[in-house]
C-alpha cells in the first residue's frame, strides 16, 4: 500500500502549507462552510474527512448530514408515526364502484388461488357469490396450477371418543379445531392422504371414509369384500393432477391379499398375485406410513430389511433389500421431491437422537443427511424414548414420547430446519391435548371426496 502512504504524506504537506499561509484568508470563510480534506481508506473501503486545524473520523452518513449543514434527525415517537399513517389512510380515495363492478370474475379466481388457505376461507364469508367462486371448476383448475408447498397435519387427540380432530398449520404455527362430520363409525383414524383428501379407517379395518378437512365434506366408500382384523398398511394416490380425475386407495396386509379401490369406478378390485420372487407372508412395518411418488407406493419392510414398492397404474411389484442404519429403535419412510427418505430414532447407551437419511439409488444404501441439534437431544438423555411420525411428505411432524414427556417437532426437508410445535389446546380450555395419530395433507379447498 505504498500509494496510500504517499497520498497521506502529500495531504500532510498540504495541511502544513495551510497552517502557514492559509491564516490570512481565514476571514473569507467566517460565514462560509468549513473547508475539509477527504482521505480514502482503501483498506477498509470508507471515507475519512479531516478538518483544517484538527482531524476527526466520521462515517459517510454523518458526512452527508454535515455537508448539507443539517443536524442529525431525531427518531419521532411511535404515536406521531401512527397518526401520520392514519391520516394517509383516511385521505385515501374511495374505490370507484363503476370500475370494480366490471372486474372480471376469472381474475378474482386467479387472485384467490394464490392466497393462503386461511385467507381463502375469510374470502368465502364475504358474500354468497364469492363463496360460490371458491367451489367452481375454474377455481379448482387455477388452484391446482399454483404450487402450494407447505402441507398441514390432520391429527386425532387421545380424547377420540367424540372424534376430536386438531389440524396444525405450520405457516402460521397455529392449531385449528374444526367440526368434522361424524362418521357412522364413532372412532376412525387417519391412515393416508392425497390431493387434499384424507383417508380414514375405522377400528374394524373394514369401513373407509374419504374427507376434505377444510370443507368438512365426508364420503363413505363401499366396504371391502372380506373383513379382516389384522393390521394393515394403507396407501393413497391420485389418478391425475387433482382429485377431480379420481384417486385410488390400496389395502395391504401381511398375507399379501391386497385390494385397490378406484374412486372413478366406486369399487374394490384385486389386481393380481404377488410375484414368486417376493416371499409371503410379508413383514411390514406398520408404524411407518407408506409414501407415494407419482403412482408408486413404497412400504417399509422389517424382514428382510428394505422397501417394497407397488405401481398402482401398472400393477408391478418391486422389492429392495436395504440394510437399516445401526441402533435404530423407531423409524419410518418419508418422501421429498421424489426422493425416498428415512427418519429414525437412534438410541445408543443412554443417548437418543433423531436422524434423517436419504436412499442412494445407485448403491441402495441409506446416507445420513441431517440430525436433530445436540441441544435438543440432551433432553432425551437417560429416557426411554419412542418416536411416531405424523406426516412424511416434505414436512415431517415427529411425536417424541417418554414417561411424563411428549414433544412435537416439525422438520422441513427443504430448509433443513427443526422447529418445536406449540401445545395443542382447545380454544376455551387450558388443558393440553395429547396427539394420538395423524397424517400430513395438502390443504385444497376445491378437493372433492
Amino acid at each position: 500500500m505504498g500509494e496510500v502512504a504517499a497520498l497521506r504524506q502529500l495531504v500532510g504537506q498540504v495541511q502544513e502549507l495551510w497552517d502557514l499561509y492559509g491564516a490570512v484568508h481565514a476571514h473569507a470563510h467566517a460565514h462560509g462552510p468549513i473547508p475539509r480534506w477527504y482521505l480514502l481508506d482503501f483498506e477498509h473501503g470508507s471515507i475519512k474527512d479531516d478538518y483544517c486545524g484538527g482531524r476527526t473520523g466520521y462515517n459517510s452518513e454523518l458526512l452527508k448530514i454535515m455537508e448539507a449543514n443539517q443536524s442529525p434527525s431525531r427518531k419521532r415517537p411511535r404515536r406521531d408515526r401512527n397518526r401520520e399513517k392514519a391520516s394517509v389512510l383516511n385521505t385515501a380515495e374511495p374505490m370507484n364502484l363503476d370500475v370494480w363492478k366490471e372486474f372480471p370474475e376469472d381474475l378474482f379466481e386467479t387472485v384467490i388461488a394464490r392466497l393462503p388457505v386461511a385467507a381463502i376461507f375469510r374470502f368465502r364469508t364475504v358474500c354468497r357469490k364469492w363463496c360460490s367462486l371458491v367451489g367452481s371448476d375454474n377455481f379448482s383448475q387455477q388452484y391446482s396450477e399454483v404450487p402450494h408447498g407447505i402441507p398441514w397435519f390432520y391429527t386425532i387427540t387421545h380424547e377420540n371418543a367424540c372424534n376430536n380432530v386438531a389440524m396444525y398449520d405450520p405457516s402460521l404455527k397455529k392449531w385449528h379445531h374444526p367440526s368434522v362430520p361424524v362418521a357412522p363409525a364413532k372412532i376412525v383414524i387417519p391412515v393416508a392422504s392425497a390431493g387434499g383428501l384424507v383417508c380414514l379407517l375405522d377400528l374394524s379395518h373394514k369401513n373407509f371414509y374419504i374427507c376434505n378437512p377444510l370443507t368438512q365434506s365426508l364420503k363413505e366408500i363401499p366396504p371391502r369384500s372380506v373383513q379382516a382384523w389384522s393390521r394393515v398398511s394403507v396407501g393413497m394416490v391420485l389418478n391425475g393432477a387433482t382429485s377431480v380425475e379420481g384417486y385410488k386407495v390400496m389395502w395391504l396386509p401381511n398375507d399379501g391379499n391386497h385390494e385397490v379401490y378406484d374412486s372413478m369406478q366406486n369399487m374394490w378390485s384385486r389386481p393380481g398375485d404377488f410375484p414368486p420372487s417376493i416371499k409371503l407372508p410379508l413383514a411390514l412395518n406398520f408404524r411407518s406410513q407408506p409414501v407415494a411418488v407419482g403412482s408408486t407406493l413404497y412400504f417399509m419392510c422389517s424382514e428382510p430389511e428394505g422397501v417394497l414398492s407397488y405401481d398402482v397404474s401398472t400393477g408391478i411389484w418391486t422389492q429392495f433389500i436395504i440394510p437399516l442404519p445401526l441402533h435404530l429403535s423407531d423409524y419410518t419412510l418419508a418422501e421429498f421431491q421424489g426422493r425416498i427418505m428415512l427418519v429414525g430414532l437412534v438410541c445408543k447407551n443412554a443417548a437418543a437422537c433423531v436422524c434423517i437419511w436419504e436412499l442412494q439409488r445407485m448403491t441402495l444404501l441409506w446416507k445420513e443427511v441431517d440430525r436433530m441439534p445436540n441441544v435438543w437431544c440432551l433432553e432425551f438423555y437417560g429416557k426411554h424414548m419412542r418416536m411416531t411420525c405424523l406426516g412424511n411428505s416434505g414436512l415431517l411432524m415427529l411425536s417424541l414420547k417418554a414417561k411424563r414427556m411428549n414433544r412435537l417437532v416439525v422438520y422441513d426437508l427443504l430448509s433443513k430446519e427443526w422447529q418445536k410445535v406449540p401445545d395443542c389446546m382447545l380454544p376455551c380450555s387450558r388443558k393440553k391435548q395429547w396427539i394420538a395419530c395423524g397424517t400430513a395433507f395438502s390443504p385444497c379447498p376445491s378437493a372433492v371426496p
